[in-house]
């Protein structure tokens, strides 16, 4: 409760993108918003010298439009991998119009 008896509700939060933790105490008469969060797997085709990669999409298209993760041991794992001629998949996961690698699994024994 807070100082004058009124219920509270607070709030601890871990950003999925940066592992900041996040505080907000709030009324427990207000609404929140709860953002939704997506994960999908893709096959690493490529990746390029400006560091972004190129994805291949469960439709058979591609994704070009993301890092290489600021992680370096997630960026060197998906660097040996795929010097290595193995087959890399990555994990994106996307919320509040925002996306970012966070995994990356080696499958297979590769080419």
């Amino acid at each position: 409760t807070g100082k004058h008896g009124h219920a509270k509700c607070h709030f601890v939060a871990i950003d999925i993108f940066t592992a900041k933790k996040l505080e907000d105490i709030v009324p427990s008469s207000h609404n929140c918003d709860v953002p939704h969060v997506n994960r999908i797997d893709y096959q690493l085709i490529d990746i390029s010298e400006d560091g972004f990669v190129s994805l291949l999409t469960d439709s058979g298209g591609t994704k070009d439009d993301l890092k290489l993760p600021t992680d370096d041991n997630l960026s060197a794992l998906m660097k040996s991998g795929f010097e290595e001629g193995k087959d890399v998949v990555v994990s994106v996961m996307s919320s509040m119009g925002e996306e970012q690698i966070c995994a990356v699994k080696e499958v297979g024994g590769g080419k």
